[in-house]
C-alpha cells in the first residue's frame, strides 16, 4: 500500500467513524462556518475545562474531506491546553497552503497528516479549513487566549 492511499484511508476512517462528533453542554463559544462553493456546514463549539484544557464539541455535514477534518481536528485538540490546540491549528493551516509539498510532523498533527494530499487540490482546501477556522472563531468567542500563560474563557 502506498502513502497515498493509506492517507485516502486515514480520511474515510475519520468520515465513516468521526470523533469527536457531539455538541458541549455548555460552550463559552460557537462558531457556524458555511462553505457555500459546496455546502459543507460545521458548527463547532469549544469552552476550558477545570484544569485549563480546551473542550471540543462539533457537529457537521458535508463531503467527505470537511467531515473527516472536524474529526481530525476534535481528535487532536479536545482536551489540550489552548497553546497547544493554537499551534496544532496553525500547523494543519500552514499544511493547507503547502500546495501539497510539506513534510508534515506527524508529532504535531496525527492523523491530520494525511490531508498533504488534499493540498494539492485548491478546491478542495476549503474543505479542510472550515473546521479549524471554526474553531479559531469559536475560540475567539469564548475569549479564550491562544498565545499567553494562562488562557482565560
Amino acid at each position: 500500500m502506498d502513502v497515498e492511499s493509506l492517507y485516502q484511508d486515514i480520511i474515510l476512517d475519520h468520515y465513516k467513524h468521526p470523533r469527536g462528533r457531539v455538541l458541549l453542554a455548555e460552550p463559552s463559544g460557537e462558531s457556524h462556518q458555511v462553505n457555500p462553493t459546496c455546502g459543507d456546514e460545521v458548527t463547532v463549539q469549544v469552552a476550558l475545562d477545570a484544569d485549563g484544557h480546551i473542550r471540543v464539541g462539533y457537529e457537521g455535514q458535508g463531503c467527505s474531506i470537511s467531515q473527516a477534518s472536524a474529526s481530525v481536528m476534535s481528535e487532536m485538540v479536545d482536551g489540550v491546553d489552548p497553546r497547544e490546540a493554537e499551534s496544532v491549528r496553525r500547523a494543519f493551516v500552514e499544511l493547507m497552503h503547502s500546495k501539497g509539498a510539506a513534510e508534515p510532523d506527524e508529532d504535531v498533527l496525527g492523523d491530520g497528516i494525511a490531508f498533504v494530499g488534499v493540498a494539492k487540490y485548491p478546491a478542495r482546501i476549503k474543505c479542510a479549513l472550515l473546521p479549524w477556522m471554526a474553531l479559531h472563531d469559536a475560540e475567539v468567542r469564548a475569549g479564550i487566549d491562544t498565545n499567553a500563560e494562562g488562557a482565560q474563557a
